[in-house]
């Protein structure tokens, strides 16, 4: 059975926020899929930490803060 290559090169991490009306998933789901349009390769996502925007006492938002690994082009 063949081996496989190990990966190898260099990753940068960022952090970004998605929001959603609907959830927690929904949110995280927006974060990456927006980060895709314009980053190239992506990785892994890690959420981070989860809050929720409140108005006059309702939840109006949900957010995900997630960080994003993506390799640079060699």
């Amino acid at each position: 059975m063949a081996k496989k290559k190990a990966d190898s090169g260099v990753y940068r991490v960022t952090e970004i926020i998605g929001t959603s009306p609907t959830s927690w998933e929904a949110a995280a789901k927006n974060a990456v899929e927006t980060a895709a349009k314009s980053l190239r390769d992506l990785r892994v996502a890690e959420v981070g930490q989860l809050d929720l925007k409140i108005e006059n006492g309702k939840v109006v938002a949900y957010r995900a803060r997630v960080s994003l690994s993506f390799k640079y082009d060699g």
